[in-house]
């Protein structure tokens, strides 16, 4: 054990990763994986005993940085228990002499005062280690078996030496080591204390009967003693906040230790709790029991559970793991928790109640998930090179971060959200499935990490079942072939993902319940049926040759709605309303160098569909505030102001830094470059580096920049002929840079550049190859706008994509800017399913997006944003019906109002700044 304390020091803790690799040795020392030999050296434990002391100190001044990450204390956390005592008894020069004198007593055998004196008393001074007190343990359970066979003097003094050993190694049980920094304790935590240790004394005394009678009660009993553990620790933790001073005398570092390893072994002891709460919830019916209780609205059922899992969260806040998160969670489940209802509410109302405990729920299993992720990048590589240098056997190395998971805090808190969230989906109705692009396919099912492009073969249909998506992806990146997609987690419906299934008519679900994925693997590399719709999803082996065939199903679109002028309830049909025709890029208008266009002057041929989109917006936006649906609502939006760098700046730019001729080259090459062996890479990641480089002229720059105040900040957006159309969405495609000031040329023009070299992204060219685009063809101009800091960002569908329901919009929500809806960031926003003309607005979804990307312009550097924690409890969309209902509205009338004036069904971008709806973008609804 010396040595691996040695070991620990000399590497100064400079990697923890390498301080972590000694701690898998002592782990398997003391599960006997690896026999503990000496090796010849003669160190008394006084020497471990400064060496714990160092490595202690040192450990928790890193704990104190404001810059440690979560994964650093993970690491610290698992060191700790593995560290020897530093009292002062121990560090004595000659320390645990007990045993030295029960080997010379007269009142035992020879041959034991041998025995103690050779496996105990000498290898303790001269290696100490673990065994020890295994040795130990093992010679008092021996000496004790038969009373009388020895004196009660030396059992007792026995007794007092294992003891010691205990302390030195830290080993005594919670209540031992809870006991034993009592005396450093002020009033009130001796209070805290006591009520800890009654309670637990009370719960070990509660029979583990099989009756609903008997499980409830020791809920009661289990929820009060995690309540009075989680003080206790708070209290612990909030006496160990006030760091450790440079100067700190070895007795208060000692201290510091035994207060350390004491909130260490509380974590550890509501792991047991939180395992015996769901035993007992269990016994009482489990997710059946819950989800009859939330049927018939008597939600006052949900109280232990709840408060149990803010319980759990709480020990993963006070183990520093996303404490903004965790305090985040926290709130929002009690404050639903509050909102329960009792069995005199609406089946409305517990269905919101519902749908919103969901979607924090999720949140909590993704705050595990990220544990998890974590413990899996930390250790396997590590340990499955240490294991196989010392031979540790394969099922061991293999499975010791799984037990890392399985042992900790994490594991208990996401098994009680999955059984809540599966009552939650029972109680609804529902499996864990959504369908964002209904139909119906036959198809192999894979099983893939990622859509990567051109992964798969492109002989057979194929349904793919995906573990992770960003939501920006091709959909037939992978393949041509690909039928159908079965993503493993929820992902916002209008993101680009989404739009692209429904463009290329691939059947999109996803399904977040863990039972049913499982039951998805097992046909695995069979031929299956996706049958998806609004109702519901399945999906079953494939047998009937006669249907193998790709069949979308669609609903057929109702009767379409004209505009009066001044009032949205005339109902006459769209004359111009019809399905997109095929995909083609829009017609180029080269710009001579140095123009900069007005908003309004943007037109599809020399800025790109975007830009003119934003431009007929602009002249909208002035009519919008005199018209109003048939219920009063008005149509009014505010559109931001912006400029246009047209088609053919880009260009311009090449030509006059002398790179077009390589430019050319290269573009040539990227319509034939080969996906495999990264060659296509090699060309893409050129074509970006030359385009970045380039500058605009100072003349656009100065244009641009008088055009708005001294201290604005602006958005510099893509406009490329070849998005925002009828058959080419491109949504997400192209870049977007927000927060950027004029008044900085050299990073404004980065900017510009940034956007021109997104055009020739790996994404953005497959993408152009599939839909049958010309590399040459494609062309990028650039929309500055002033940039907005709204509260909330959307995007809604004037058309439902889910049923081709032409009398609802449909809206996702976010908070922040709208980024969060396109970059498929893991989470749901809010979903709402507006009526054009009724005024009815339903929630579908509440937003459970851990953090919010926003503005502030005073403390970030160009082109960057802040990423904030969200706390929904807080949010009106999540709290207030009224507010949604209104805003549902709202945005239902000024998407009809657009639908109307651009004479097809729209997806719309826009925001909320206070009372103030915002649209920046308009396109063709795929």
């Amino acid at each position: 054990m010396q040595s691996l304390l040695s070991r620990w020091w000399f590497c100064d803790l400079l990697s923890c990763s390498a301080v972590l690799t000694e701690c898998f040795q002592v782990q398997w020392i003391n599960t006997g994986q690896i026999p503990c030999n000496e090796d010849g050296g003669h160190h008394r434990p006084n020497k471990h005993a400064e060496i714990s002391r160092l490595i202690f100190r040192e450990l928790e001044w890193i704990s104190s940085g404001k810059n440690t990450s979560p994964k650093e204390f993970s690491v610290i956390r698992k060191i700790h228990p593995c560290l020897p005592s530093f009292k002062s008894e121990f560090t004595a020069s000659v320390p645990l002499t007990r045993i030295r004198d029960i080997a010379h007593r007269n009142d035992i055998p020879h041959d034991l005062k041998q025995e103690i004196k050779h496996t105990i008393q000498n290898k303790l001074h001269r290696n100490a280690g673990p065994e020890d007190l295994v040795a130990t343990e093992v010679l008092l359970s021996r000496v004790t078996k038969n009373p009388g066979d020895y004196s009660e003097a030396f059992i007792e003094q026995l007794k007092l030496f294992y003891a010691e050993l205990k302390d030195f190694f830290n080993a005594g049980s919670l209540t031992e080591q809870l006991e034993g920094i009592r005396p450093a304790f002020d009033e009130h935590q001796v209070s805290v204390l006591d009520d800890f240790l009654l309670k637990k004394k009370n719960l070990d005394e509660v029979g583990q009967g099989s009756t609903n009678g008997t499980a409830v009660k020791n809920a009661d009993s289990l929820i009060s003693t995690l309540h009075a553990l989680t003080s206790l620790r708070a209290a612990i933790l909030k006496g160990l906040n006030s760091g450790l001073r440079n100067d700190a005398p070895d007795e208060a570092i000692a201290m510091r230790q035994k207060w350390r390893l004491c909130e260490i072994g509380l974590e550890d002891y509501s792991f047991v709790l939180l395992s015996r709460f769901i035993n007992a919830l269990n016994m009482a019916g489990g997710a059946t029991w819950l989800a009859e209780e939330l049927r018939t609205m008597k939600i006052e059922k949900w109280r232990h559970s709840l408060a149990a899992t803010v319980l759990g969260i709480r020990q993963l806040g006070l183990s520093d793991w996303h404490q903004e998160e965790c305090m985040a969670l926290e709130n929002e489940l009690m404050a639903w928790q509050a909102a329960g209802i009792t069995g005199k509410g609406s089946e409305k109302d517990t269905h919101n109640w519902a749908l919103r405990l969901k979607a924090t729920l999720d949140r909590a299993r993704r705050l595990c998930e990220s544990y998890t992720d974590t413990i899996l990048h930390l250790y396997p590589e590590s340990v499955q090179k240490l294991g196989n240098a010392l031979g540790i056997p394969d099922d061991t190395v293999r499975t010791y971060a799984e037990a890392e998971i399985r042992a900790s805090v994490v594991f208990q808190l996401a098994k009680l959200c999955s059984l809540m969230l599966k009552s939650v989906r029972t109680s609804m109705g529902g499996a864990g499935w959504d369908a964002l692009m209904p139909g119906k396919v036959v198809g192999k099912l894979v099983e893939v990490e990622r859509i990567v492009p051109g992964s798969l073969p492109s002989s057979e249909s194929i349904i793919l079942l995906v573990k992770k998506a960003d939501g920006d992806e091709e959909v037939k990146a992978a393949g041509a072939n690909v039928v159908g997609i079965i993503l493993q987690h929820e992902l916002p419906h209008l993101s680009h993902l989404g739009v692209r299934a429904r463009q290329e008519k691939v059947v999109f679900v996803t399904c977040e319940d863990e039972e049913q994925v499982a039951r998805v693997r097992t046909l695995l590399g069979q031929s299956v049926k996706l049958q998806a719709s609004p109702d519901g999803v399945n999906l079953d082996p494939y047998e009937t040759k006669a249907e193998n065939e790709l069949t979308v199903v669609t609903s057929a679109g109702s009767q379409e709605r004209a505009i009066g002028e001044g009032s949205l309830g005339s109902r006459t049909p769209l004359a111009t309303l019809s399905k997109p025709g095929p995909v083609s890029q829009s017609r180029v208008i080269v710009s001579p160098p140095g123009v900069v266009l007005e908003l309004s002057k943007a037109v599809t041929a020399n800025a790109g569909a975007k830009a003119a989109a934003c431009g007929k917006l602009a002249v909208l936006a002035e009519s919008s505030s005199k018209v109003f649906s048939e219920l009063g609502v008005p149509a009014k939006f505010s559109v931001p102001k912006g400029k246009v760098i047209p088609f053919g700046a880009m260009e311009a730019a090449l030509q006059d830094s002398g790179d077009a001729k390589q430019f050319y080259s290269l573009l040539q090459n990227s319509e034939t470059g080969q996906i495999e062996g990264g060659f296509l890479d090699n060309i893409c990641n050129e074509l970006q580096a030359i385009v970045s480089a380039q500058r605009l002229p100072k003349s656009v720059i100065d244009d641009i920049s008088s055009s708005f105040p001294g201290d604005a900040r602006l958005i510099v957006r893509s406009s490329a002929n070849v998005e925002d159309l009828a058959g080419m969405s491109g949504a997400g495609l192209y870049e977007s840079i927000p927060n950027v000031r004029p008044s900085d040329p050299e990073t404004f023009g980065k900017a510009v550049a940034q956007v021109w070299a997104s055009l020739y992204t790996r994404r953005a060219v497959l993408s152009r190859r599939m839909a049958g685009v010309p590399q040459k063809d494609a062309a990028m101009a650039v929309l500055v706008q002033e940039l907005l800091s709204p509260n909330l960002s959307f995007v809604l569908h004037t058309v439902s994509p889910i049923d081709q329901n032409d009398k609802i919009v449909q809206a996702e929500l976010a908070v922040g800017l709208g980024e969060t809806l396109a970059s498929g960031t893991r989470g749901s926003p809010w979903r709402l399913a507006a009526h054009k003309f009724d005024g009815s607005v339903r929630t579908l979804a509440y937003a459970n997006f851990s953090e919010a990307l926003i503005i502030q312009a005073d403390t970030v550097a160009d082109g960057q944003v802040v990423h904030k924690t969200i706390d929904y409890s807080k949010e009106p969309l999540s709290v207030n019906q009224d507010y949604t209902k209104e805003l549902g509205q709202r945005l239902a009338t000024a998407g009809f109002f657009l639908e109307q004036k651009f004479g097809v069904p729209q997806d719309i971008e826009g925001c909320v700044i206070g009372k103030e709806v915002f649209i920046v973008q308009a396109r063709p609804q795929p």
